[in-house]
C-alpha cells in the first residue's frame, strides 16, 4: 500500500497544483482505489468504476487537463466513489447524493491558496448546484481554459455559439443545438445531422471568417 501511496503522490505532484497535492492523497488513504492517467478521451475527462466482483474501486483521469482541471475531474470522480460507499449503486450517477458528496469534497479546496481568482470565482458558483460535468457551466469552462495548454488554435465544441461553422475530424459542421453532454450538428455537403461530444476539440471556421 505504501509504495501504491508513493506512486500517487509522484502522479500528483505533476498534475495537481502543489498546496491540493496531499489532500488528494488523503482522500485516497480514506478510500484507497485504483488511479490511471489515460489519453484523452473525447467524450469524457474522467472515469469512475467500481467491481463487484472484487469490491474494487477504479478511477481515471485524461492526462491533457490543466492542473486545475485534472484536480475538479479527480475529486469529481472520488465524489462518485463516495457515493457508491454510502449509497450503494442505486443512486443516480449526478443525483442530489453525488451533488452532496462533491460539495463535501470540494470545499477544502475552494481557495486562493490552491486557484487563481478567475477560476475560484467561477468554481465557487458552480459548486452551489454542481453539474455532471464542469464543460457544462460556460463561466467555468472559459475560466479553466485560460489555463490549458496551446492547443493549436482549437477549442471545445461547447464554447462554440450554436449557427457557427466548424471543422472536426477533416469535415465541415455547423452547431445547432445543445443536448446535455453532446451538441447536434450538420455536416456541409450531406446535410446530415450528428451528435458529437461538448467536449471535443474543433477549430472554429466562424470565428477564422470574423478575423479576416
Amino acid at each position: 500500500m505504501e509504495q501504491a501511496k508513493q506512486k500517487l503522490y509522484k502522479i500528483l505532484l505533476k498534475h495537481v497544483p502543489e498546496n491540493a497535492v496531499h489532500y488528494c492523497l488523503d482522500l485516497w488513504t480514506a478510500i484507497p482505489f485504483h488511479f490511471k492517467v489515460t489519453k484523452t478521451r473525447n467524450t469524457k475527462l474522467g472515469d469512475y468504476r467500481y467491481d463487484h466482483q472484487n469490491r474494487s474501486h477504479s478511477i481515471s483521469v485524461n492526462f491533457d487537463l490543466n492542473k486545475y482541471s485534472f484536480l475538479i475531474t479527480y475529486i469529481h470522480e472520488i465524489a462518485h466513489l463516495l457515493t457508491t460507499e454510502r449509497h450503494g449503486r442505486r443512486s443516480r450517477p449526478h443525483g442530489a447524493e453525488w451533488k452532496s458528496c462533491f460539495q463535501e469534497l470540494m470545499h477544502p479546496v475552494l481557495t486562493d491558496l490552491i486557484f487563481p481568482p478567475d477560476i475560484l470565482g467561477a468554481l465557487k458558483q458552480h459548486m452551489k448546484n454542481p453539474k455532471a460535468s464542469a464543460y457544462a457551466d460556460s463561466m467555468l469552462i472559459a475560466a479553466l481554459r485560460r489555463y490549458d495548454p496551446d492547443q493549436d488554435g482549437l477549442r471545445l465544441l461547447a464554447e462554440l455559439k450554436e449557427g457557427d461553422i466548424f471543422e472536426f475530424n477533416g469535415r465541415k459542421y455547423k452547431k445547432l443545438s445543445v443536448r446535455r453532454t453532446r451538441v447536434l450538428c450538420q455536416e456541409f455537403g450531406s446535410s446530415r445531422k450528428y451528435l458529437i461530444s461538448k467536449m471535443a476539440l474543433v477549430k472554429n471556421l466562424s470565428e477564422a471568417d470574423e478575423r479576416t
